[in-house]
């Protein structure tokens, strides 16, 4: 039996597990099974794969996208380029990382893209923001950084920066961070809501809950509003491909 599975931690929020287990029952996949593997410290990742020495592939969520590169035996160019992992092929317990992420998102994105949409405010620094910098330099979108804390990263400014004219200018706005999701469904990151028009476009890299409080707001003022649901689908079904090749 082939195991597969995610790291991640929490995972409560993960439709991974589901996702994968209804696929193998629809295609009549009966060689392989997919398991939540909730890891307090990446630091327990040797152990896990000690205990579980049928692991062929992973996923990895947060917040371990870029903690898992010094386990792989080598990324590819996208892992290297994004310093973010969100895939793992075990070949003869060596860990090559690939990252998903990057077409996942661009083929999600892209559709609903308008010309007025050539500057993004990411919000947030971790793994799948730069999977989104990826993209967007792909793309040839300018981009800003959005954090809490700025200190010793360029082209970052602080959520408390933000103001109309920023929110007047940046009209693609994209939400990497974990603010929100389940079952912290009340929260969004600090933005200022009441600068939002029509003419912006809001992507949540969540999708659970489907509709964010930051998707909300941006809906209540009829901007464009996209989760990251269909992007899990895209990236769970590459990570399937990677591991089958």
């Amino acid at each position: 039996m082939r195991q597969f599975g995610i790291i991640g931690y929490p995972l409560s929020h993960s439709f991974s597990p589901a996702y994968f287990s209804e696929k193998f029952l629809r295609e009549g996949i009966t060689d392989a099974c997919y398991d939540a593997f909730p890891l307090a410290t990446i630091d327990d990742l040797p152990q896990l794969l000690k205990l579980h020495p049928g692991l062929c592939g992973l996923n990895v969520t947060i917040p371990y996208k870029k903690k898992v590169i010094r386990f792989l035996e080598e990324g590819n160019d996208a892992v290297k380029q994004t310093v973010a992992c969100n895939c793992i092929k075990i070949v003869n317990n060596n860990l090559y990382g690939y990252n998903t992420d990057i077409i996942g998102f661009e083929n999600t994105l892209t559709p609903f893209l308008q010309s007025h949409h050539n500057k993004a405010l990411i919000l947030g620094t971790g793994g799948a923001a730069h999977a989104v910098e990826y993209v967007l330099k792909k793309l040839g979108i300018s981009y800003v950084f959005v954090s809490r804390n700025k200190i010793g990263k360029q082209n970052c400014i602080n959520y408390t920066d933000l103001n109309e004219s920023w929110m007047s200018i940046y009209k693609l706005i994209i939400n990497t961070t974990p603010l929100g999701q389940f079952p912290n469904t009340a929260d969004c990151p600090p933005i200022p809501y009441k600068y939002i028009s029509a003419q912006h476009y809001f992507y949540d890299l969540l999708y659970n809950p489907a509709e964010t409080t930051f998707l909300k707001k941006a809906k209540q003022k009829n901007a464009i509003v996209k989760n990251g649901a269909e992007m899990l689908l895209i990236q769970a079904e590459e990570s399937w491909k990677i591991w089958n090749e």
